[in-house]
């Protein structure tokens, strides 16, 4: 009884040590060695004031996509939600960022979905990431949250909005860093319910600026004035227009052929008309966006900033999911892309090859003592 007993502890000491490397503690051994970046002194805007304060940390996501009853089999659910868990948890407790930014699609069915299942994929989204109590968590809506523009109606806008706290256009100012986050979906221009609210603040929000800056040609209101300004990062889920991905060299760029697929104006990026109005508005350092499953960094058409689209955070997506580490203050940033060997997440091609190489260390550890234990019993009444 000894020896079996024996055997079936080792096997099962085995088993649970496979699983608990591959589901838990792969995530601390790869994000580990991912830092924040450094501010460089060359990049100071000497235009701007600075406040002094300390640096503001962001940690930017996107394309979640939680799956709905209609698409996702519950193996695959199951699966994706708990890497997205396990990456995200590891990443938040090892760099401890001052605020996190989820730019878009978070759920996949959530335009189409009933109000129950909406409910279930709101307590699903918070319980995955979930942040502690001194990290701020902000939001941008996405096309598969409520639709397309011409798909979306009030109620599903509103459910959206009265759920995560996202309106279509909303300031958020973190010790004299201004992020201008804005629904995509919301600038086409035509006066909808949606498109007039939002070019009415985005209106207010480049008043605000301005007046703040001091080249409001206007009167202001200084009561509504910011404290110090300071150019803004603009967050949204649809990239810039852009004509393809050609110019994108990141490592978590789109692969070829995919890479020459021409981008449709509303649908794969923003219309050449609303990139031109949100840059000649805002004037941003930074534009940050999501929606195309694939990393991208590139100059801004307008002014000398950069915009940076961060890839899906999801293994159903793309085989190596990314997010990025951003670092502000008011005249500088810097950001470091989560990829390549300095910052990648686990890939789902490593975590299956490792469970069939310790299934088959496993599988031969168990042909060894099958054959080994019959010869010493055999020896032992010789």
């Amino acid at each position: 009884m000894k020896p079996n007993f024996r055997f079936i502890l080792n096997t099962s000491i085995g088993i649970f040590a496979l699983f608990l490397y591959c589901e838990y503690i792969i995530y601390f051994l790869v994000l580990k060695d991912c830092t924040w970046p450094e501010l460089n002194s060359t990049n100071i805007d000497s235009t701007i004031q600075t406040n002094n304060e300390e640096a503001v940390r962001a940690m930017v996501l996107a394309d979640t996509h939680l799956l709905g009853s209609r698409h996702g089999h519950w193996f695959d659910k199951l699966r994706r939600e708990w890497q997205m868990y396990r990456a995200f948890q590891t990443a938040v407790s090892l760099h401890k960022p001052d605020v996190v930014f989820v730019l878009g699609d978070l759920t996949d069915e959530g335009l189409y979905c009933s109000s129950a299942e909406f409910d279930y994929y709101v307590r699903r989204f918070y319980s995955l990431f979930t942040v502690p109590e001194n990290v701020k968590l902000y939001v941008v809506v996405g096309n598969h949250d409520i639709g397309f523009h011409y798909g979306i109606s009030p109620y599903l806008n509103e459910r959206f909005v009265q759920a995560f706290n996202a309106p279509a256009v909303q300031l958020i100012t973190i010790r004299g860093n201004h992020f201008v986050l804005v629904n995509s979906m919301a600038l086409e221009a035509d006066g909808c319910f949606l498109c007039r609210s939002a070019e009415l603040q985005l209106a207010k929000i480049e008043k605000i600026l301005k007046c703040t800056k001091g080249n409001y040609g206007g009167k202001c209101d200084f009561r509504s004035n910011l404290n110090l300004y300071s150019k803004p990062i603009l967050m949204q889920h649809f990239p810039l227009y852009r004509e393809t991905d050609m110019e994108c060299d990141d490592y978590d760029a789109a692969p070829l052929p995919i890479k020459k697929d021409r981008f449709r104006e509303k649908w794969d990026c923003l219309s050449r008309d609303a990139t031109n109005q949100l840059l000649n508005q805002l004037h941003p350092r930074l534009a940050i966006s999501g929606h195309v499953h694939h990393g991208c960094t590139k100059k801004l058409p307008v002014g000398d900033g950069l915009e940076i689209t961060v890839p899906s955070f999801s293994w159903r997506n793309k085989e190596n999911p990314t997010y990025s580490l951003f670092v502000f203050t008011p005249n500088n940033y810097a950001v470091s892309k989560c990829a390549v060997s300095k910052c990648a997440m686990p890939r789902e091609s490593t975590v299956i090859t490792l469970y069939i190489m310790g299934g088959a260390c496993l599988l031969l550890w168990f042909t060894y003592c099958a054959f080994t234990r019959p010869r010493r019993r055999i020896r032992k009444f010789l």
